[in-house]
């Protein structure tokens, strides 16, 4: 099954504030542009998954353009726990969260969940939902790196190697006993 991980698109809060599960804007008038282009990109590329928060919804209801959106905890955003809904300036001198990006292999937020959880979750649902040819599945940046970085057999301290841009496309094969990378971060670039 080839499924297409689609991050969201951008919103006024985006470098700014570490949203989380706490704030959920709605996309900006780029973030809506941003996710049209991915529909455009994906060609109706089979069923659709998304992350309960609003700025996945969007994207997911504009990529489907009409057809069904099923909504799927597992892709929800990662539980950054106290830190959610902070600026990123307020987080910086806080040595936990120096910690946390610099160990993500070992380290979780106050309250929160480690990338190895996150990945889980990614697994699970894509076992819930094989059997189609195709999927796509609209969730976040951080949910795509821990799921790339495990496909990929690099440490979650490692997520930093690459961007997964608003709006852009991760493709990855799902075949008996093996996950591989298509490719990484398709977008506007």
């Amino acid at each position: 099954m080839q499924v297409n991980l689609v991050r969201h698109g951008s919103t006024s809060l985006v470098a700014k504030i570490l949203c989380g599960r706490s704030v959920d804007p709605s996309l900006d008038e780029n973030g809506r542009a941003q996710a049209r282009r991915a529909a455009d990109r994906l060609n109706d590329a089979g069923p659709i998954w998304t992350s309960p928060r609003a700025r996945t919804r969007e994207t997911a209801a504009l990529i489907a353009d009409g057809r069904a959106v099923a909504i799927a905890p597992a892709l929800d955003e990662i539980d950054f726990g106290d830190w959610s809904g902070r600026s990123f300036d307020e987080l910086a001198p806080d040595p936990a969260w120096r910690r946390w990006n610099a160990a993500r292999a070992s380290a979780r937020p106050p309250g929160g969940e480690k990338f190895a959880e996150v990945a889980d979750r990614l697994d699970g649902l894509l076992r819930q939902i094989g059997g189609h040819h195709a999927a796509v599945l609209v969730t976040h940046c951080d949910v795509i790196r821990a799921f790339v970085c495990r496909i990929l057999g690099l440490s979650a301290d490692d997520w930093w190697r690459f961007d997964v841009d608003c709006g852009s496309v991760t493709r990855i094969m799902v075949e008996p006993g093996r996950t591989r990378l298509l490719s990484l971060n398709e977008g506007d670039r």
